[in-house]
């Protein structure tokens, strides 16, 4: 039976297709776009990053799901994809934030981080025996005086961003955000313009269950998720959105 073209560079990393293309890579990024939906949005005073979280059945306790992680006092990230691998990338950048703290005695920069983990990311689409990491993870913190966000992609990957989304609806989030964002929003009105953009890509109302917020405000330096409460009030402030109809 002949085998198609492509069985033979599909079937390791390190194989480049005669077009230049790495399949797994290509893989891995399907699996993130099969995640829930992420974003992230800077604003002058802080930055936020949001999750859809929805389960496939209502037996699931929702608590134990988990997108938004803390990295350190001044760093979150917040995942889509592969959760497992997520998390393998999250205990990964925790030890770099604590290893870099007990060397130079400061917070480690969110760039830096985020390089780190990009290098840590690359080298799995590098050598043989291994795979991608299915996930795309953003990054958002305190650095300076201004906080910032960056996108890391499975083949290593990286880009800053004033706001952008990860996972299913990419797309039509980023339209969103390109029409909506502007650089002179507050925390406040970024967190509402998120959910506004997660109203319009999920299925279903959103509530203070199936949706993780996680922000940094400028004046504490410290991240910290919102508590079901908080969400429900941000919640209550979204217009509705008629589906299939952007707002």
């Amino acid at each position: 039976m002949m085998q198609s073209p492509q069985t033979g560079y599909d079937s390791a990393i390190t194989v480049f297709s005669p077009d230049g293309r790495l399949f797994q890579v290509e893989y891995a990024r399907e699996a993130v776009k099969r995640g829930t939906t992420a974003l992230g949005i800077k604003a002058k005073d802080g930055a936020v990053l949001l999750v859809d979280k929805r389960a496939a059945t209502r037996l699931v306790e929702m608590e134990s799901i988990e997108k938004i992680f803390q990295i350190d006092d001044h760093i979150g990230v917040a995942t889509s994809g592969l959760v497992a691998d997520a998390r393998v990338l999250v205990d990964f950048a925790r030890v770099q934030a604590q290893l870099n703290k007990t060397t130079y005695s400061e917070p480690i920069g969110i760039e830096t981080l985020a390089k780190e983990i990009c290098d840590f990311k690359q080298s799995y689409t590098q050598s043989g025996g291994v795979r991608p990491f299915g996930t795309s993870l953003l990054i958002t913190g305190v650095e300076g005086d201004e906080t910032r966000i960056f996108e890391t992609d499975p083949s290593g990957a990286l880009l800053e961003y004033k706001a952008a989304g990860i996972g299913s609806g990419r797309a039509e989030i980023m339209e969103i955000l390109e029409k909506k964002y502007t650089e002179d929003i507050d925390l406040d009105n970024a967190i509402v313009l998120g959910l506004e953009a997660l109203a319009n890509v999920t299925e279903g109302p959103l509530n203070e269950l199936n949706i993780e917020i996680g922000i940094i405000e400028l004046s504490t330096r410290k991240f910290r998720k919102l508590i079901p409460s908080e969400v429900k009030k941000y919640v209550s402030r979204v217009p509705k959105v008629e589906k299939g109809k952007k707002k």
